[in-house]
């Protein structure tokens, strides 16, 4: 019977040198697995335990959470005495309109502060169709105090004197209607104009206008058309309707109906009333009444020909107009007066041929337009 080889082939000891390997790795794992498991010991402070070791962490854990709460409390108590300091800066009789003073009372005490009160209206009551005398006061004192921190302190007679042109513009807008029936019943709000100004690209800064405004046409205070405006102001009230600055479209449509029809401008600007109003009683001449007319928007007004024309036109000082509007001033006892309404819707009848002619050329009605050439055309 053959001897068996003592020695191992390769093949036999690969495979005992793997075994060899696997059972070591299986001895490392098992080693790891017998090894205590370390976890850290998380104590709530609200269950601690009775133990001397429970108490020393639970005792260590809360002086490390005081001493934040410590050094938050100084910041703020630190944060607030210099704002403290700072309201004391501020001048006397105004550190408690700001929110968050601290008034250094005790518990159970309170603050009364006086609400302010507007002016007395004395023995005239406000009623819807005039101008209380308290409201030109108030645009008066607005204007000397054209301040935000005065008007706040002044509210009460702000949103008195509101009120009462609010309520007149509103009475006004029935009276405005019997004249000129293309004027809808609108808002007051849309007729009225804000009291704050848009100071952003102007050299004034002063945030209010010292005086109230209302416009009247087709679509209120805003709009293409032509409008009637009421301006109220100690000293400087007036009554005015046109078109101030239009856009290039109308522009041109109005030099175009000039340069062919100046006939049309000029009756209009020729009514006797008209002249008598708002042109300081001119004669009636066409080249005065154009002149009497043309001062009034000279301030906007082209200083060369319009393009387009021809710098010896007849008419050229109208073409060079940009603006066509014409104006009354009303002295301050006649805004006053009980009967100023009825003065109003007067000038405003006056007015109305002017409106209506500036809107036949800029927003002609449907067909307007065409039957105004063909007119033309035949002439």
């Amino acid at each position: 019977m053959p001897r068996r080889s003592s020695r191992l082939t390769s093949r036999t000891r690969g495979n005992t040198e793997t075994t060899k390997s696997a059972s070591a790795v299986k001895r490392k794992r098992s080693e790891k697995s017998s090894r205590p498991v370390r976890t850290t010991k998380k104590k709530s402070k609200y269950f601690q335990s009775d133990s001397s070791d429970g108490q020393e962490s639970a005792t260590s854990e809360g002086s490390v959470y005081d001493d934040a709460d410590r050094e938050e409390e100084d910041e703020e108590e630190q944060s607030g005495n210099e704002k403290m300091a700072s309201l004391k800066d501020r001048p006397k009789g105004q550190e408690l309109w700001r929110e968050g003073v601290r008034t250094g009372l005790g518990p159970g005490k309170e603050v009364f502060i006086k609400k302010p009160k507007p002016r007395d209206p004395g023995n005239i009551p406000y009623q819807d169709h005039t101008i209380h005398p308290n409201t030109m006061l108030f645009l008066k004192d607005l204007k000397e105090n054209n301040e935000r921190e005065w008007l706040k302190a002044h509210d009460a007679d702000y949103r008195t004197a509101k009120k009462d042109w609010d309520s007149f513009c509103e009475s006004l807008t029935e009276k405005i209607i019997e004249k000129d029936d293309t004027i809808p019943e609108l808002p007051v709000k849309d007729v009225v104009f804000r009291i704050h100004r848009d100071a952003r690209f102007s050299k004034d800064p002063t945030p209010y206008k010292p005086h109230f405004s209302a416009a009247w046409s087709r679509t209120g205070r805003k709009g293409p058309y032509a409008a009637y405006y009421v301006h109220i102001e100690p000293t400087s009230s007036f009554i005015a309707a046109g078109l101030w600055m239009p856009d290039s479209n109308q522009l041109a449509r109005l030099r175009r109906d000039i340069d062919r029809r100046p006939q049309r401008i000029k009756t209009v600007l020729r009514n006797e009333n008209f002249r008598r109003e708002f042109l300081k009683g001119v004669d009636d001449d066409e080249a005065k009444v154009a002149k009497a007319f043309v001062s009034q928007n000279q301030e906007n007004a082209l200083k060369t020909k319009p393009k387009g024309y021809e710098s010896d036109h007849p008419d050229i000082e109208l073409l060079r107009l940009r603006s066509f509007t014409v104006s009354k001033r009303l002295a301050e006892d006649e805004i006053l007066r009980p009967n100023v309404q009825e003065r109003m819707a007067e000038l405003i009848g006056i007015l109305v041929p002017f409106v209506t002619y500036l809107n036949s050329v800029v927003m002609p009605d449907p067909g307007q337009d065409e039957s105004a050439d063909d007119t033309d055309d035949e002439e």
